[in-house]
């Protein structure tokens, strides 16, 4: 890491504004950055660039980047201890995100897993989805970040910033901090409903602010397998298990892969169980946010304050880039 890592430690991470924000959402990104105030510099936005890539609706965008900020407030993201924004907010990203592109080699980008596995789902790929590391590699330099939260379906795209911003630094000399991310093993991929990476694209998602009824009949849909209630099951590799290992305790789960591997518990009685964890840890959220979106002008206030911030620390790496890059021409 460039030695620019003497600042203090700056941690980042955003999340696209692209329907109803989920489990993986939230054990993935969420959870961790929440967390992360007590440790640096927290720096969180909501990433509608990136969600133009999909997101064709401009009220939907609109709509989503709210919501998406009144739910990270409501599980606990505190303003006063963050930078808080919208990604659009600070247009210099889209400045760098360009620049950066043009020390980018085709090859790097072709090789992201998120864009072939979109495009082997038969999504019609666009420009935007194929530099879509690009705009990722921006977001992260133009703040000098050292520590990104991901999930493990996005640890290649830091991967891919840290390439871009060593290529940069070749160039032009020392300006990037070269970002590392980080992943809890524990929960680096949440499985969906038919245990699949849980994601919106495979419509497998738990909403973290299902209202009752309704996360009750997703958990329903739970994909298992046929075995009865009196056979020995493997914990394992089960989708229930795995979700209510996210919110139960270490003895909780020892003694719920006990009762599988011994037999004589159904499926059904597994699955009353996840969603009673799962409503219980979340139910104290739901209730925020309801207090919460009903003061949009306040959650407007605080990302405008957060752009502001933002922008300023945005502004003095790009006077930076460039002037190394040649772009600053005038000796004023």
């Amino acid at each position: 890491m460039s030695s620019q890592a003497s600042q203090p430690l700056r941690i980042l991470s955003g999340i696209q504004p692209s329907g109803d924000l989920h489990l993986g959402n939230y054990f993935g990104m969420m959870r961790p950055m929440i967390k992360a105030q007590e440790e640096g510099h927290l720096f969180c936005f909501i990433v509608n660039y990136h969600a133009l890539t999909t997101v064709r609706s401009g009220q939907e965008l609109r709509q989503g980047t709210l919501d998406a900020a009144v739910d990270f407030l409501a599980l606990g993201l505190d303003p006063e201890r963050s930078i808080f924004w919208v990604q659009s907010d600070v247009p210099e990203v889209v400045e760098l995100s360009w620049i950066l592109s043009c020390v980018t080699s085709m090859g790097l980008l072709e090789r992201c897993h998120s864009y072939k596995d979109k495009v082997a789902r038969g999504i019609v790929p666009n420009h935007g989805l194929f530099a879509y590391p690009t705009l990722m590699a921006a977001d992260i330099l133009l703040y000098q970040s050292h520590i990104i939260p991901v999930g493990q379906d996005q640890k290649q795209h830091v991967e891919v910033t840290r390439d871009i911003a060593e290529r940069f630094n070749y160039h032009y000399g020392e300006t990037f901090v070269l970002p590392e991310p980080r992943i809890d093993p524990h929960v680096a991929v949440i499985p969906g409903l038919d245990g699949q990476k849980m994601s919106k694209s495979y419509d497998n998602t738990i909403e973290i602010f299902a209202e009752e009824n309704v996360l009750r009949k997703k958990i329903l849909r739970v994909v298992t397998d046929s075995k009865p209630v009196e056979e020995p099951k493997e914990p394992e590799n089960d989708t229930l298990f795995l979700l209510y290992s996210l919110f139960a305790s270490e003895a909780e789960i020892e003694d719920l892969g006990r009762r599988y591997r011994e037999g004589g518990l159904g499926y059904a009685a597994v699955k009353d169980m996840v969603f009673e964890k799962i409503n219980a840890h979340f139910k104290p959220f739901r209730e925020k946010r309801q207090e919460l979106a009903a003061r949009r002008g306040d959650v407007e206030r605080i990302l405008a304050e957060g752009a502001e911030k933002a922008r300023s620390i945005a502004a003095k790496t790009m006077r930076k880039v460039r002037r190394k890059t040649g772009l600053q021409y005038r000796k004023s």
